[in-house]
C-alpha cells in the first residue's frame, strides 16, 4: 500500500518538500534526486526548489544558516497558506526534529547567552509547525529505517566541526554521554521543560503585575509607576518591560537584552530620559512613571531628533565561528559584544564621546569629525552607536578598534543601520 493511500485512510493528505540550498554542488544535486524518487516510489507529491542561499546570506548580511532557515520556512509556509486555499481545511507543516536536535539547541543558546526562552528546547508544536519525532533519537529513527529497509542521505556538513552546532552534536554531546552520563540528552531536555515552566511563570508573574499598577493610554503608550517596579527583582522588571512591549504592538524578537536594560535603567534615570527602541517606539521617563509608546511628531532633545535614526536598525546577536566573513557593507557592521559594558544608544555626539583609533588611542568625536572634514552643520545631526561615552560607531564613517571581531571573539553583535546617507540629511 503506497503511503499516499495509507494517510488518506486516516483521512489526511501529505506532500513534500525539499530545499536545494545551492551550496554544496554534486550532492546537494544528489539529495534533491534522492527525495524525488522516494516520494514517486511512494506516491506522495513532492515540490523540490533551489535558492541561492549564499547570495541572500550577502545580501541580508546573516550566516548561511541563518539564510537557509529563513528561505526554508518562507517556502514551507507558502505551502501551507496554498494547501489550506486549495482544500480549505487546515494544514500543518511537518519537520523532522529529534530529541538530540532539541538538546543541542538548548547548549547552542546557553553557550551565546540566551534567555529563557532560548533554553526551552525545540516545541512539539508551535505556529503551524509540528514535530513528530521531537521525542525520539535519531539513533532509533536510524534503527526503525534499517528494519524497514530504507536509506538516507547524510549531509557531508554536518561533519564539519567549524560549525558550533557540529561541535556540539559531535564533539561535546558525544563525551559527555561517554565521560559523565549517557542519558545526558534525557536530562537536559527535563531541564529545559523546567526552565520552560519557569518562563511561563514569569510572563504570567509579569501580566498580574501589569493588571495591578499598569495604565494604558491609547494615545500615548502604556505606563507603569517605577516605585513599584523599583520594590520587584530585576528578573520580574526585565518580564514587565517584554510584557510592556507587546501591549504596544512590539515583537519582542527584534527587542534584544541591550533594548530591555536600556529601558530599565530608565526607573532609575531622571524625569525626561528617554531611549529608542526598534519598531519606531521608545521608552521613557514621566513623573514617576515608566512608558513605552510609539513615537510621537514632535521636536525632540538630541537623542531624539525628528529623523527618527533608531527606528531603522536592527540588532541580533549571535556566536562567531571560524571561517565566517565579516560584512563589507558601509551600514552593516559586526562588533565584540562581550566587550560592552553598557545597554548600547543610538543617539547624536554628546560633550565627552571619544572612539578607540589604532595602537589604543583615543579621539574626541568631535577631533574626528573636524578631521574628516564633516561640514560643521551636519555633525550633531550624524548618528552614533554609544557604550556610555565611548563611541562604538559613527555611522557611515568608523567604527572603534576597541569592539573590532578579533580571533578571541566568542559572540557577534550585529548591527544594521538603514537610516539614509551618513551626513544626516
Amino acid at each position: 500500500m503506497g503511503a499516499k493511500t495509507f494517510f488518506g485512510r486516516l483521512n489526511i493528505t501529505i506532500e513534500a518538500f525539499h530545499l536545494h540550498h545551492g551550496l554544496r554542488g554534486k550532492e546537494a544535486d544528489r539529495d534533491a534526486d534522492f527525495v524525488r524518487d522516494i516520494c514517486a516510489e511512494w506516491d506522495i507529491p513532492a515540490t523540490i526548489r533551489r535558492e541561492d542561499v549564499r547570495g541572500f546570506a550577502a545580501e541580508h548580511g546573516c550566516s548561511l544558516e541563518e539564510a537557509g532557515r529563513i528561505l526554508r520556512y518562507g517556502a514551507l509556509d507558502e505551502l501551507k497558506k496554498a494547501a489550506e486555499a486549495e482544500t480549505g481545511r487546515p494544514a500543518a507543516v511537518a519537520v523532522a526534529h529529534h530529541r538530540g536536535d532539541s538538546a543541542e539547541t538548548i547548549l547552542h543558546n546557553l553557550f551565546r547567552g540566551s534567555g529563557l526562552k532560548g533554553l526551552r528546547g525545540i516545541a512539539p508544536v508551535r505556529d503551524g509547525i509540528i514535530r513528530p519525532l521531537i521525542e525520539v533519537g535519531r539513533d532509533e529513527i536510524e534503527e526503525f529505517l534499517t528494519d524497514m529497509g530504507i536509506g538516507w542521505c547524510e549531509d557531508s556538513t554536518n561533519s564539519d566541526n567549524d560549525y558550533t552546532r557540529n561541535k556540539i552534536r559531535n564533539q561535546i554531546l558525544p563525551l559527555v554521554r561517554a565521560e559523565i552520563n549517557k542519558e545526558a540528552d534525557t536530562h537536559i531536555l527535563q531541564a529545559g521543560k523546567l526552565i520552560s515552566m519557569a518562563d511561563d511563570f514569569l510572563e504570567k508573574t509579569a501580566e498580574e503585575l501589569w493588571k495591578q499598577c499598569g495604565e494604558v493610554h491609547d494615545r500615548k503608550g502604556c505606563a507603569f509607576p517605577v516605585s513599584d517596579a523599583e520594590k520587584q527583582e530585576e528578573i520580574i522588571r526585565y518580564y514587565l518591560i517584554r510584557h510592556m512591549i507587546r501591549l504596544q504592538g512590539g515583537s519582542v524578537k527584534d527587542f534584544t537584552l541591550l533594548h530591555v536594560e536600556a529601558v530599565d535603567q530608565l526607573i532609575r534615570g531622571q524625569t525626561g530620559k528617554r531611549t529608542d527602541l526598534p519598531g519606531k517606539m521608545q521608552g521613557w521617563r514621566e513623573y514617576g512613571k515608566l512608558w513605552i509608546g510609539r513615537k510621537q511628531d514632535e521636536k525632540r532633545d538630541s537623542c531624539c531628533q525628528k529623523e527618527d535614526w533608531a527606528e531603522n536598525v536592527r540588532y541580533e546577536i549571535f556566536s562567531y565561528e571560524k571561517g565566517m566573513e565579516i560584512p563589507k557593507n558601509q551600514y552593516t557592521k559586526w562588533f565584540d559584544y562581550d566587550k560592552m559594558k553598557n545597554a548600547l544608544c543610538l543617539r547624536f555626539r554628546e560633550p565627552g564621546d571619544y572612539i578607540t583609533l589604532s595602537g589604543g588611542g583615543r579621539k574626541r568625536v568631535k577631533a574626528f569629525m573636524i578631521d574628516e572634514k564633516v561640514p560643521q552643520d551636519i555633525r550633531g545631526k550624524i548618528p552614533v552607536l554609544a557604550d556610555g561615552n565611548h563611541v562604538v560607531w559613527i555611522v557611515g564613517y568608523r567604527i572603534s578598534e576597541y569592539y573590532k571581531i578579533t580571533e578571541d571573539t566568542k559572540t557577534i553583535l550585529q548591527v544594521q543601520f538603514n537610516g539614509g546617507k551618513k551626513d544626516g540629511r
